[in-house]
Formats: structure tokens, C-alpha cells, sequence
């Protein structure tokens, strides 16, 4: 049987391509030999794979026989539309050789046109015919040359095993062929199909010769199987050849893919006493080799050896070098070799720059990032999708998501298609900043691409819908999922515990910890410390203690966040020498304490009132190699603000701005309310003023204790903080006052905008929106659509929030017709409504009998982009189905089928089990 054919059978018997990537040798499964493949019909099987229109087919052939062919005007004109699918078509139909071959050549000079194996494959059926084989043999081992994918290869192997028959294309198979088909197998890592093809060369009695053993031993060892590599070795020697610099070079790839690199070295060090000379691959491939070991200085002095054997740096070479420095964060290093590179003659690609600007990203250099970007489009490179996705990853990273959609519009307008690990990026980015709409609109957009959801997708989209507390679209999330085919991991369901139990929803979690179990997925220590977190908020801290044994019990370690949780708790509780206790069990386990310990045990000392305690662990954690972070000085900022020693929270204000930690809204909150109650007013005010030139955005409850302060006057009140030292946390609400906006006016907020305006510190966006959402919260809505107005009257709009809290606040009001009209204005905006605010208009119209109103607010809905699963989960089954309003609820489904709207068959489960009373 023909050893090509054996291996074109053997290629078509696994589609799969998953055996060709070198991550996974074990898929080389091996194959037996099976009869031969039949033979195909006619050279016209070949030439016909991409069946295509048939006109230009058919005006190339009446042109191609016809006299003067080439005169022809109308092959002119034909010819920019020519591709290779009209080539084999017109090749196949039996055209003269000569004609065939002139036209083959002719086409092929046309600028970006390229033959493929199926153009190559007619155009040989003809010549092979009429004994034209010098110029098949040529043409033979172009076809092999072109082969682009493996399906091309396979192509290729099923139509030279034809040629080892007894039929019209009957053409043995030279030793150069056989070389450059096994180059094409290896290129792809078709290993059994190799194998077949060298057998079938010994059967024919073609005589394998350097070049056929080299490919073999190099396809091993990129496979990392130095046995079988060690087998063509032996056979290379047998044959009275000698090893060559591409032998050794591919034995120092297999040793260095097995994670031998001392072998790899040695082989290496040998190669001059063997009298094979080093080249640059030799270099590159020991200097890769020594970088993924994470030796890089090693790599680096071999780098500089290179010099010794007249080798020189290639692109691969510094990318290599430069990739792995970058991984161990040691840019300037990297960007000395990227500066070096273009001296020594060798101009960085597209990986180099794709690394370096991946590392840039990731080291919080963005704008560099994007100079870089810039810099190798104007070298002419064409960036692609992995280099946009690294800065669209480091812009998500800073939060910055107008940025990160500029990078994904500039990618389309360059023609670069956007993958699944883009729209990840662009997604978790989205939940990371609670707008989980804009995060499921993406995903929705990702099925128009056809691109599939990964289990990161669902895990980012389910942890979004957590972070909003949506548990129903998290459930419905993780039910989609499972019905697309990919299994929920242990991350999927942590978002879903987490979100349990920091809701207090104990018991549910519990029942969620054991049905894991059920399902055989082992519950990860991030599971078990949600639990414990949440025992110990609710106050169950034995129940906390059970969960600490039976992690150990399970072999689940416990981490750092385990024992920070039951350290909080027993602070909490006031049990301050069991926390303390708890540190040590932490140390005996060789876990140490971290920053975020310090900061509980801190905060508790500081509670009570032991400053020396609470300075004592400060210097300790220092000595320990930590630096204090905003959180723990904040602690100190509160407990000193507390006891009216403001002197020494303003030292500490100034100290965190020296050591470059940026102060966020709350130290300066804490300053704002103590120099309020001592009556300084003014003092206060010039806090904000620090605050808006540090560029710092003062939270609600900055501008709530100012104005309750504001309101009380220059009143001068001598008592401490009325505060609860307990509450010390990022998150001061439990201090804000709510009564100042049940009882602030109109007037009042006005006067207080020009005493901002005296102290330097002019109303914005952001004064007017926390100011607003005060307001809504407590139901003052007329007074907060009068600040609207004022807002307006000085050019500025509100922003998403400010409007998702004025439509709430409607239609917890009642004025349903109110919120449709700031829905609307919303929308013309470009800002999107919360669908939690869009389901109690809906309701609230319908409830009044305001049909006509809801339908149409539900159709404005359709068209601004929203996932069509979560408008329908939101809107008709938690809204419309949970209220009653059945026949509505029909009549919406039936506006969005009609405007084509794709839901998910989960969706249309739900939908139907709720119509039917189920």
C-alpha cells in the first residue's frame, strides 16, 4: 500500500486540530495502517473544491480555446476577477498543455493573486497526462511549497498518492519530493503521517538522504520526543552521513522542550569539537530555552557570547530575550535590548512591539503603550489582534473603558477582527464597574460575530450580575451556560457564594457549599472563605471556626483571606486576644500576616483607644518589609479626627502625599466633618478645595456632612465625633446624616454652591450628581429636578447615574409619566437605564393603565442595545409575569420576535412557563 496514501488516510481520519498543537504530544495518537485510499474519478475531483459561479469560468474557457488567446481583449478584463477556483475550473476541462501551462504563468503574475493546491493539482493532472515532467516536477514541489493549512496538506497527500499508482497521473515520487512533503507534514506536526511517508520511501527503494533524516529528528524534538529523535539520529549515522549543525540544533530544541537545559547546553558546548559551527538558531533556540527555565542571566551572557562565533542577533533572538525580561518586570533591561536592536541592524517586528507593548500595559504604562503603537504603524507593520487586545486589556485595567473602545473602533477600521478574548477584556472591564447592561450588550454582540462565549465570558458576566445583586440573571447566566455546552467551574459558583453571603443569606449558601459536592466540583479555599466572612458578619463565629476544620479536613488550604475574615470577625465581637491568637495559628501555618491583617488589628486598637498598641503594629509591620497603604492611614486619620487632634491628621494627610499615596474621599471626609463640629467652616471648605485641585472626587457623604454643617452654621461644637469608632472603614455611610436631605432646600443648596465658589471650589458635574442622588434617596424630587434645571442652565448634563436616581426616585413616587420623560432624556443622551428603574416604569404605567405609554417606552428599550436575554428577564419575567400582568407580558414578547430580537431557549423557557401559569 502507498505510504503517502496510508498518510493521507491517516490526515483525513483526524479533524480534529487539536493534535497539532505542540502544548499536547499525548494527542499523537498512534495509527494503524489501513487499506489505501480509493482512487479518485477524475483530475476534475481535484479542481473543483470551491464550486464557484460558472460565467467566468466559462468565458475563460471560450477565450483559452480560441486562437491568439493571449490577444484576447476580454481576458484583460477578465483577469482581476480571476481566482483560483476559476483557474482549476477552467484547468480541468482538458485545455492544451502548452495553452494551460502559458495561462497558469500568465495569472500568476498578476499582483496579489496566488495559485492554491487545488489550481496547482489541474494544472499538473494535464502535464502529467502529456508526459510534461520536467515542469511537473517543478510545479510538484511548488504545490507542496504552497501548502498554507492542513487541509491543504491533506489535499496534497491524497493527490500524490495517485501519483505512486498504475493510473494516467502515474509520476514516482523523487527523493526532493518526498523531502519538501515532509517539511509540509512537519510543519503542522503531522507525525503519523511523517512516519508513513519515510516507510513508504524505504519500500520504494528511494534512498533517504541528510535532509530527509533532519526533518524527521527536528519534528520530534519539537514534540519534545527525544527517543524517537534519538532512532533517525542512529539512522543518519548508519547511512555513513554525519551529524550536521542542523541535527545538533534540533537536538538542543527536544532537550530544551523536555525542560532539560543542562542537556541542551551540553549538546551545545560539543557542537565545535564536533566540527558543526553554532549558528544564530543554535543561539536563539538555548537562549529560549534558558528564558522559559527563568534563568535569564545566563541567557543573556550566551546572548553576548554570540559575538565568538561570528553569529548575529536575529529578530527572534532579542524578542525572546526581551519577552522573558519583561515577564520578570525588568523593563529598562528589556527596553535597553529594543533601543539596541535597530543599532545592530536588526529592526524590531511586530512580536518584538507586541511584547513590549503588552508589558507596558501591564506595568501601568499605557500612554507609552500607545506611542508604541503609533510608532511601529508609521514603520509600516500591521498591528494585529493580539497587540490591540494588550492595549485594550491595559486601558480596562485603569478603568478607562472610552479608551479601551477607541483602541476596538480603530482595530475595525483597520480590518482587524475583534476575538473572543477582546469582547473579555471589554466585558469584565464592564462589570468591574457595575454597568453589567453595557457588559451583556457586549455579549450579545458577540454572538452577531459568531464569536463562541468561554467560561471566562459567562464567569465575568455572572460575577457582574452578582456585583449588582441581580442572583436571578447570575442563576439564568449559569444555566446558559451548561446549555452551551461548557461546564461551570468553581469560579462560576464562588461569585454566586460570595454574593450569598455577603447578603446574609447564610442558609443558602450552606445548601449551595453541599450541592458542589453533588456536581463534583471541589469547593476552593475563595468559597469557603465567603462563608467564613459571612458567619462571622452575621455573628455565627463558631459556626466560622467548624468551616476552618473542615477546609483542612478537605485539604483545602486555608490563605491569608481566611484568617484576615475570622480575624475581622472576632475584632467585631471585641475579642481582640483570640484575633490576636488567630495571628499566630496564621504563622505556624507559614502564612503572613498582610497588610490587610495589620489593618483590622490596627483599626480595633485604634477603636479602643490603645494608640501605642495601634503604633506599635504599624512599626512592626514596616520593619516587616510593608508599606502602609491609604486604608491603614485612613485609620489613623479617623481615630486622630475623632479626638480633635487635628494637627496630627493633617501631618498624616501631608505624610501620604509625600510617599505617594494619593488620599482618596474618605481621610478627607473625616477632615471636612471634624473641623465642621469644631465650627470651622471655612476650614472645612478649604479642605474641598484640596480636594478638587488633588483631583480627588468627593464621594455623597463628603458633600452630606458638608452641607449639614453648612446648614448648622458657625455653630461651634466642642464634643468629639459623634461617630461610632466602629464604623471606620473606605465605605462612611453609617456617619452620613440622612436627615440633611430630607430637610435641605432649594435656596440652601444654591447658597452653598456660592460659598463653594468663594473658597475657589466651582459646582460640577459630579457637586450637582451627589447632590441629586441625596435627594432622590430620600424621595425629594421636586427639589432635585429644580437642581436639574439649575445643572442645565449652566450647560451641563446629568451623567448615567444622576439619571438612573432621578427615574427611580419617579417611580417610587409615583409620577411615572415624570420618569418616561427622564428615561427618554436618558437615552437621547446616549446613557443607558438601569433595567431594575426601567421594569417599575413599565409596571407603574401599566398598573395606571397607561398601555399605549409602556409600549412604547418598552420599544425605545429595544433599540438602544441592550442584551435582548436580560431585557426579557428583567422586564417581562422578574416585572410583567411577577406582577401579574400576563396578556402585557405576551404582548411584549411578541414586539420583540416581531423586531427580531434572538432569545436565548432558556429565556423562552422561562417566558413560557410564566405565561402559563406554571
Amino acid at each position: 500500500m502507498s505510504g503517502v496514501a496510508t498518510a493521507a488516510r491517516c490526515s483525513a481520519a483526524r479533524m480534529t486540530s487539536a493534535i497539532f498543537s505542540l502544548c499536547d504530544p499525548t494527542a499523537f495518537a498512534p495509527i494503524s495502517v489501513a487499506k489505501a485510499l480509493s482512487s479518485i474519478a477524475s483530475p476534475v475531483a481535484f479542481a473543483a473544491a470551491e464550486p464557484e459561479p460558472s460565467d467566468v469560468s466559462s468565458q475563460l474557457h471560450s477565450i483559452l480555446t480560441s486562437p491568439n488567446w493571449q490577444r484576447n481583449p476580454w481576458l484583460k478584463r477578465l483577469i482581476p476577477s480571476i481566482t483560483p477556483s476559476h483557474v482549476s475550473s477552467v484547468l480541468a476541462s482538458n485545455l492544451d498543455p502548452r495553452t494551460a501551462l502559458g495561462f497558469f504563468n500568465l495569472i500568476s503574475q498578476r499582483p496579489g493573486f496566488s495559485h492554491n493546491v487545488q489550481s496547482y493539482s489541474a494544472l499538473l493532472a494535464i502535464l502529467i497526462t502529456n508526459k510534461f515532467f520536467r515542469v511537473a516536477e517543478k510545479l510538484r514541489i511548488a504545490m507542496i511549497k504552497c501548502c498554507g493549512t492542513v487541509d491543504d496538506v491533506r489535499f496534497v497527500l491524497e493527490f500524490l498518492s495517485r501519483m505512486n499508482g498504475e493510473g494516467d497521473l502515474r509520476f514516482k515520487l523523487t527523493v526532493r519530493c518526498y523531502n519538501n512533503l515532509l517539511m509540509a507534514l512537519a510543519k503542522f506536526l503531522m507525525i503519523d503521517e511523517m512516519k508513513n511517508v519515510y516507510i513508504e520511501m524505504l519500500d520504494l527503494k528511494v534512498l533517504p538522504n541528510i535532509y530527509t533524516f533532519n526533518t524527521m529528528v527536528n519534528a520530534y524534538c519539537k514534540l519534545g520526543n527525544l527517543v524517537e529523535a534519538e532512532f533517525y539520529v542512529r539512522k543518519i549515522l548508519e547511512a555513513g552521513l554525519s551529524l550536521d549543525t542542523y541535527t545538533y540544533t534540533s537536538l538542543i530544541l527536544g532537550h530544551c522542550r523536555k525542560k532539560d537545559v543542562n542537556r541542551a547546553y551540553k549538546i551545545f558546548a560539543q557542537m565545535p569539537q564536533k566540527g558543526c559551527a553554532r549558528n544564530e538558531v543554535s543561539y536563539t533556540i538555548l537562549i529560549h530555552g534558558l528564558c522559559e527555565a527563568r534563568r535569564v542571566d545566563e541567557a543573556l551572557k550566551l546572548f553576548s557570547q554570540m559575538g565568538q562565533d561570528n553569529c548575529s542577533a536575529s529578530v527572534r533572538t532579542y524578542t525572546v530575550l526581551i519577552c522573558s525580561l519583561c515577564d520578570l518586570g525588568r523593563i529598562s533591561e528589556a527596553m535597553d535590548l529594543f533601543t539596541e536592536m535597530p543599532e545592530r541592524g536588526c529592526e524590531p517586528n511586530l512580536h518584538t512591539y507586541t511584547v513590549i507593548i503588552d508589558s507596558f500595559c501591564k506595568n501601568n504604562k499605557i500612554s507609552e503603550a500607545r506611542k508604541l503603537l503609533d510608532e511601529l504603524s508609521d514603520k509600516g507593520l500591521v498591528p494585529t489582534v493580539v497587540t490591540y487586545n494588550a492595549l485594550i486589556n491595559g486601558y480596562c485595567k485603569e478603568g478607562k473603558i472610552d479608551a479601551a473602545f477607541d483602541i476596538l473602533g480603530l482595530m475595525e477600521s483597520k480590518k482587524c477582527s475583534p476575538n473572543t478574548r477582546t469582547y473579555n477584556e471589554l466585558i469584565d472591564c464592564f462589570c468591574k464597574n457595575m454597568n453589567v447592561h453595557r457588559a451583556m450588550a457586549l455579549f450579545n454582540k458577540m454572538a452577531e460575530c459568531n464569536l463562541p462565549p468561554s467560561i471566562v465570558t459567562y464567569n465575568s458576566l455572572i460575577q457582574g450580575q452578582c456585583r449588582v445583586g441581580e442572583l436571578d440573571n447570575a442563576h439564568r447566566l449559569l444555566k446558559m451556560m451548561e446549555e452551551s455546552g461548557l461546564a461551570p467551574d468553581v469560579w462560576s459558583y464562588s461569585f454566586i457564594m460570595d454574593t450569598l453571603c455577603k447578603r446574609l443569606r447564610i442558609k443558602e449558601a450552606f445548601v449551595l457549599l453541599d450541592s458542589l459536592h453533588e456536581k463534583g466540583i471541589k469547593a476552593n479555599e475563595v468559597i469557603y472563605t465567603s462563608l467564613i466572612d459571612g458567619c462571622c458578619a452575621s455573628g455565627q463565629l463558631e459556626d466560622a471556626r467548624r468551616l476552618l476544620e473542615r477546609m483542612l479536613l478537605e485539604d483545602c488550604k486555608p490563605n491569608s483571606f481566611t484568617y484576615n475574615a475570622l480575624i475581622d470577625g472576632l475584632c467585631k465581637e471585641k475579642r481582640t486576644q483570640e484575633a490576636l491568637t488567630m495571628v499566630k495559628n496564621m504563622l505556624n501555618r507559614d502564612l503572613k500576616p498582610t497588610v490587610y491583617t495589620y489593618t483590622i488589628l490596627i483599626k480595633q486598637m485604634l477603636a479602643e483607644g490603645d494608640f501605642d498598641h495601634a503604633d506599635k503594629l504599624l512599626d512592626q509591620m514596616v520593619s516587616l518589609g510593608y508599606q502602609p497603604d491609604v486604608f491603614i492611614y485612613t485609620s489613623f486619620i479617623y481615630a486622630y479626627c475623632s479626638q480633635c487632634r487635628l494637627y496630627e491628621a493633617e501631618n498624616l494627610i501631608s505624610k501620604m502625599r509625600r510617599e505617594n499615596i494619593e488620599p482618596d474621599s474618605v481621610p478627607y471626609t473625616y477632615l471636612i466633618d471634624a473641623y465642621g463640629h469644631l465650627g470651622l467652616l471655612h476650614l472645612s471648605f478649604d479642605v474641598l478645595k484640596r480636594m478638587f485641585d488633588s483631583g480627588c472626587v468627593p464621594s455623597h457623604h463628603t458633600y452630606g456632612r458638608l452641607l449639614q454643617h453648612f446648614l448648622d452654621g458657625n455653630q461651634v461644637k466642642g464634643e468629639n465625633l459623634a461617630v461610632r469608632s466602629d464604623t471606620l472603614t473606605s465605605n462612611i455611610s453609617a456617619v452620613d446624616k440622612a436627615d440633611v436631605w430630607r430637610i435641605v432646600d432649594f435656596g440652601t443648596v444654591l447658597n452653598f454652591f456660592d460659598k463653594m465658589l468663594e473658597h475657589g471650589c466651582a459646582p460640577n458635574v459630579n457637586t450637582y450628581a451627589k447632590i441629586i442622588i441625596g435627594l432622590c434617596k430620600v424621595g425629594r424630587l421636586k427639589v432635585a429636578v429644580r437642581i436639574v434645571n439649575h445643572m442645565r442652565d449652566r450647560g451641563m448634563n446629568p451623567d448615567e447615574k444622576t439619571y438612573n436616581a432621578l427615574v427611580c426616585c419617579c417611580c417610587e413616587k409615583g409620577e411615572y409619566r415624570e420618569a418616561k420623560k427622564m428615561t427618554e432624556a436618558m437615552i437621547e443622551h446616549g446613557h443607558l437605564p438601569l433595567l431594575e428603574s426601567s421594569k417599575l416604569l413599565i409596571c407603574g404605567l401599566y398598573d395606571q393603565e397607561e398601555d399605549e405609554e409602556a409600549e412604547h417606552f418598552f420599544r425605545s428599550l429595544l433599540v438602544c442595545g441592550y442584551n435582548h436575554d436580560e431585557l426579557a428577564w428583567k422586564l417581562l419575567v422578574d416585572g410583567l409575569l411577577k406582577k401579574g400582568f400576563v396578556k402585557r407580558c405576551s404582548d411584549l414578547l411578541q414586539v420583540m420576535e416581531r423586531k427580531g430580537c434572538q432569545l436565548h431557549p432558556q429565556t423562552y423557557t422561562l417566558l413560557i412557563e410564566g405565561l402559563d401559569g406554571v
